[in-house]
């Protein structure tokens, strides 16, 4: 049976713990009305006892649960010279640690451990990560060079339902932004008063209708999103359909369900913030984080 989004909501504040009704609606942002009302169907459904999910609760999750990973790590990371002539944008340490660990350590504490890298750019340095997690699977994308990173999803087509996709150079603060439940396909985003990166126009429900480059109250893109069952087994087809297209090669994998066939998609925003998450974008940048490389 499928779940309300305010039921779905409900039980996925349960599975962190005991909640009193006011906290679970401080956590989802619901009236207490609602939330009475959404433990009483729980309760008529035996999802829930005592104001506890239970075992029959957790299977009605189940099918919201992201099962695995998949990380764009191809790229050769150009606005990174000098660093990255010799390593990966992804593995380059920041105060000590590897950008993309991070990243893995975050989808780990979530539970998704089925994780795949497409690589590329000095594609056997990626071989260093078994060392700390040996369950790693890769891909690799021989066309790094001559396609956009759509010749990465199209490696991992397959694999995207139910799935995360992260851009691998991204460093994570905050963790938890990193979720092991997900009512519908999402993107990751931060609102913004003015941005000059690519960022998110959204209707009055939160769903995107428009990706752009910079832009007035619009929602800053974050370089990690999640696809359900439905969208992920409908990308994959879509994903091949864009790459057959003149100019195909040459796009942003995003671009696919946000603008190729953006009619065919309803992706919402998943608000994190500034200091949740940040991607290093020039040698200035990781300077100015880490100092050990200001010499």
């Amino acid at each position: 049976m499928e779940l309300t989004r305010k039921q779905f909501d409900v039980l996925k504040t349960l599975t962190k713990g005991d909640y009193s009704q006011r906290e679970i609606a401080e956590s989802t942002g619901y009236s207490l009305g609602t939330i009475n009302k959404a433990l009483k169907e729980l309760n008529e459904l035996k999802y829930i006892e005592d104001g506890k999910i239970n075992d029959l609760g957790m299977q009605a999750l189940e099918p919201y649960r992201a099962k695995r990973a998949i990380f764009i790590a191809a790229g050769f990371g150009s606005r990174l010279v000098p660093i990255t002539l010799n390593t990966p944008k992804p593995l380059v340490r920041v105060n000590g640690k590897r950008i993309i660990d991070g990243l893995i350590d975050a989808c780990l504490a979530a539970g998704i451990d089925d994780i795949y890298i497409v690589r590329g750019y000095l594609a056997e340095q990626f071989d260093q990560l078994l060392y700390m997690y040996p369950n790693l699977h890769f891909l690799d994308n021989h066309l790094f060079n001559e396609a956009n990173n759509i010749s990465s999803s199209y490696q991992a087509r397959h694999l995207l339902s139910n799935a995360y996709v992260f851009e691998a150079d991204l460093l994570i603060s905050n963790p938890s932004i990193v979720e092991k439940y997900h009512y519908s396909s999402d993107f990751l985003a931060i609102k913004k008063d003015r941005t000059d990166d690519w960022c998110f126009v959204t209707d009055k429900d939160n769903y995107i209708i428009e990706e752009k480059v910079g832009g007035l109250n619009c929602w800053q893109m974050v370089g990690i999103s999640y696809w359900d069952k439905k969208d992920g087994e409908k990308l994959s087809k879509h994903i091949e359909e864009t790459m057959e297209m003149p100019g195909g090669k040459e796009k942003y994998w995003e671009q696919v369900p946000l603008v190729v066939f953006k009619d065919q998609y309803k992706v919402e925003i998943k608000e994190c913030f500034d200091e949740d998450i940040v991607e290093i974008d020039t040698f200035k940048e990781l300077k100015a984080i880490d100092k050990t490389y200001d010499m």
